[in-house]
């Protein structure tokens, strides 16, 4: 049987490996490795691609070139969102951007298939870009088996050591970009923390410590709230400190007013730990009955929420089973396989 020659093309763009888009790019590539049928290789974007059967762009950008005009291949590209398009207020694209994005859209139109994580995403590709919805396909990514429940409180208090992590705490993993809504979750959290003095919140992610417009105004944020003492602000966390810290907090909480998928929401429910969501976008999609759903733009009723996870314990333990089983169904092999239906309907 001969095999399928693919290629992955590493993204242009610097930093996305430690996003979601690098995780997904690092996992499908594991999964699709073992994988009998495929023959799979990274190449860097522009290299020669003429021994391949088929070129896969696993990252879309629509302000950054990150597709060529040409295909020499048949092409397939995961758009995992257009969130910029959604607010274009807040990401601002300026003339460059707005060519920029015009000779993207060329391009997609050009693509076999594009791929998109969720029918949320595949709604806003069909209504930005004009492209067919039978072009686009959705196939959901997985979690990492690394993240589940800790059972060893040794393991566990290590972890709280290594990151000085208080008794009871909120936890968010990501960004600060505006439509994770981290002001609207702050706000919130200043509400909940009058009446439960001893609870605090922690946000994971290099843009909580990295100079930024965005990350100065949160912090002017936080010091208006008077809030700066029970916030802790972290950077990167290595994967297994990373599943720790999910196991050690009460709640996590996704508060975003649009998210293409939401990686962190899993990585929670796969390690116990309980989430409260956005009712908008992806995430309903995403949690099914396993998380509490919130309006992102109604603090109170967050507040609210995360005093119901904190105080009745058969909410929790029912969320939380919910949660585990719930994770269980999205797996990189899942993602693979049919993503390697796609590479072959192509063919």
């Amino acid at each position: 049987m001969k095999k399928i020659n693919i290629a992955l093309v590493d993204p242009p763009i610097a930093g996305h490996k430690f996003r979601g888009t690098g995780t997904y790019g690092e996992e499908l590539f594991k999964a699709l490795k073992k994988k009998e049928e495929v023959d799979i290789s990274w190449v860097n974007y522009g290299s020669d691609i003429k021994e391949f059967d088929l070129v896969h762009y696993p990252y879309f950008d629509p302000f950054f070139l990150t597709l060529p005009i040409m295909k020499h291949k048949p092409t397939v590209v995961t758009v995992h969102d257009l969130i910029p398009l959604r607010f274009p207020d807040q990401f601002p694209k300026g003339i460059r951007g707005e060519i920029k994005w015009f000779i993207q859209k060329l391009s997609l139109g050009g693509a076999e298939v594009i791929l998109t994580d969720s029918v949320a995403s595949k709604n806003d590709i069909a209504k930005f870009t004009e492209i067919d919805k039978e072009k686009i396909k959705v196939v959901y990514l997985g979690v990492r088996n690394e993240f589940k429940v800790i059972k060893e409180g040794n393991i566990l208090d290590k972890v709280r050591r290594k990151y000085s992590l208080p008794e009871k705490f909120l936890l968010h993993v990501g960004d600060v970009n505006y439509n994770k809504n981290i002001s609207g979750m702050i706000k919130a959290f200043a509400k909940i923390s009058q009446k439960y003095s001893d609870l605090y919140s922690i946000l994971v992610g290099n843009g909580f410590i990295e100079d930024s417009p965005q990350l100065s105004q949160l912090i002017n944020i936080i010091s208006q709230l008077g809030v700066g003492d029970k916030i802790k602000r972290l950077g990167y966390i290595e994967l297994l400190d990373l599943v720790g810290v999910y196991n050690l907090a009460q709640v996590y909480l996704q508060l975003s007013f649009a998210e293409g998928f939401g990686l962190p929401v899993l990585e929670a429910m796969a390690s116990g730990c309980l989430v409260i969501s956005s009712n908008t976008s992806s995430l309903p999609e995403l949690v099914g009955e396993a998380s509490l759903l919130v309006n992102p733009k109604n603090e109170e009723e967050i507040a609210k929420n995360i005093e119901i996870i904190l105080t009745n314990k058969g909410e929790r333990q029912e969320l939380r089973e919910k949660g585990i089983k719930r994770a269980k169904e999205f797996t990189w092999e899942k993602c693979a396989e049919e993503t390697l239906e796609v590479y072959k309907s192509i063919l």
